[in-house]
């Protein structure tokens, strides 16, 4: 049997010692930076392990714990005693974490520093594919680490502070290492019995005080409400089947997510929040817009689609092939490969979406905004705290539903906008034909205005009420006011949204 199919016995009081002998070796996140160096840190983080081998020839517990963790090297037997003591070597095989090779031990499961917002920890995974002997096929059971995936919807997640969270699914459990940052009460669940053990064992192991609940989707917290969310799904799209728990979940196409974003707004409280990443498919004849937008179940939801990435169903399939070890050039490849495409095809789908779900539950059961739009391009702003303005931006939208009552308030150019503009150079000299506007913060939004709209914008100041500004423009360009306030509108709320333009009231600050 292999150890990835059996629960491991993490007892409370192997953790406990565990976590004695990595403060005593400082098997910390600056303890390993400290002892590889950046160069030899920056290239094990690209899977070049040679100078991080190079960087712990020494026999002492961070050097032996860096070799059996970080690299998946077998050590010796003693060197391994001295490196977990108080744990003995018996009783780290014994819980999971180390097996044996022979004469000497390697590690049986991963055991990582997470650094992160000013924090430390550790997290209890499966091991991954620099670690895991290349005989060690990926299990059904298998809990992942901390992947681009997690990392992704750590920093799509705001901050803001909570009275309650839940991590539905919760894998090895580093979304709720992040929200007890701001959540005084943190929940997660988990279909896997495994996964809820190594997620336990990470909790007890950087002392968190977590609650936590087996079960399938949403039926551990039955009735149950939250102020926040987080959801990582198993949004793997494709045919109906469970070839990995942590990726797969047994339903066809994306159901998984659909699922997910149509049914998590009942777990939230009124004003509640929720942060999903999540998969789509584009289909012949539909919108990708619509058909995410249809996921929703209930009418006082705000829903923000950000699509991130697009991949045709061949990159799709070779890259979760490879996720799970398995060669596509193998026979097994092959094989999977076939059925997968296959089934892309018999059902129209041309290419899979991937993305952010952020969704709020209005109070008072108010009328919800429903957005989906592409947010492709690079920026390095973590998308948390825009998501928690986007909702702040569309509730002020919200209190001003007609032309006049927003045309009646004063706007701000947000910090750190700025114009771009093309020319052509013409007879009379150059003749500026794009008018380009740039967020250089947060997600990086772009639109293009005419001129007149870059002047409309130039002007707002916070001085003038927007339709006074709309009156001054339309005298000086010879045009019908009522006309460019029409035509002012759609735009207006557009960069509102964006958070180009900003609420005069808001202050300077914003």
């Amino acid at each position: 049997m292999r150890i990835e199919d059996v629960t491991p016995e993490l007892s409370h009081d192997r953790i406990d010692r565990l976590r004695e002998a990595l403060l005593a070796a400082n098997y910390t996140a600056d303890g390993v930076l400290d002892t590889l160096g950046p160069q030899a840190h920056a290239a094990l983080g690209r899977g070049e392990p040679e100078p991080a081998i190079r960087a712990t020839s020494e026999a002492d517990a961070l050097h032996t714990l860096i070799r059996v963790f970080l690299l998946g090297h077998p050590v010796d037997r003693a060197a391994a005693e001295q490196a977990l003591h108080p744990l003995t070597v018996e009783e780290a095989v014994a819980a999971g974490v180390l097996v044996h090779d022979g004469d000497s031990v390697r590690a049986g499961l991963d055991i990582r520093p997470h650094a992160a917002t000013g924090n430390s920890w550790w997290i209890i995974s499966d091991l991954d594919a620099d670690t895991r002997p290349s005989n060690l096929p990926v299990s059904r059971e298998h809990v992942l680490g901390v992947g681009h995936a997690s990392l992704s919807l750590i920093r799509a997640t705001p901050t803001r502070q909570v009275g309650s969270l839940l991590d539905l699914g919760t894998g090895c459990g580093v979304q709720a290492l992040h929200a007890g940052t701001h959540a005084e009460r943190v929940t997660v669940t988990d279909v896997s019995e495994r996964a809820l053990s190594l997620a336990k064992a990470t909790f007890r192991l950087n002392r968190i005080d977590v609650e936590a609940l087996h079960g399938d989707w949403f039926e551990p917290v039955a009735g149950r409400r939250f102020d926040q969310v987080v959801c990582n799904p198993p949004f793997v799209v494709g045919p109906a089947r469970t070839d990995f728990v942590y990726r797969d979940s047994g339903l066809s196409g994306d159901d998984a997510s659909a699922l997910v974003v149509g049914r998590v707004p009942e777990l939230l409280n009124e004003g509640g929040t929720a942060h999903v990443l999540a998969s789509w498919l584009h289909l012949e004849d539909e919108d990708w817009r619509e058909r995410v937008a249809g996921w929703l179940r209930h009418t006082d939801v705000d829903a923000w689609f950000v699509q991130r990435d697009v991949a045709e169903p061949e990159l799709y399939v070779g890259t979760w092939l490879r996720d799970a070890g398995i060669d596509p050039k193998s026979e097994t490849g092959r094989t999977k490969s076939a059925e997968w495409l296959e089934w892309f095809e018999a059902n129209g789908a041309t290419a899979v979406g991937f993305g952010f779900v952020t969704l709020r539950r209005n109070p008072g059961q108010q009328p919800g905004e429903v957005v989906c739009e592409d947010l492709r391009q690079a920026f390095d702003d973590p998308l948390g705290a825009e998501a928690d303005e986007w909702l702040r931006r569309i509730e002020w939208l919200r209190q001003r539903p007609t032309r006049e009552e927003l045309l009646r308030s004063p706007l701000v150019t947000a910090p750190g906008l700025v114009l771009e503009r093309v020319s052509s150079h013409e007879q009379d000299g150059w003749s500026t034909f794009v008018h380009r506007l740039h967020r250089t913060d947060g997600p990086g939004w772009q639109h293009e205005v005419d001129e007149i709209g870059a002047n409309l914008i130039a002007g707002c100041q916070g001085a003038l009420a927007t339709d006074e500004l709309l009156e001054l423009l339309a005298a000086g360009h010879g045009a019908d006011s009522a006309e460019l306030a029409r035509s002012a509108e759609p735009v207006l709320r557009e960069l509102i949204r964006h958070g180009m333009l900003l609420p005069a009231e808001w202050g300077p600050q914003r």
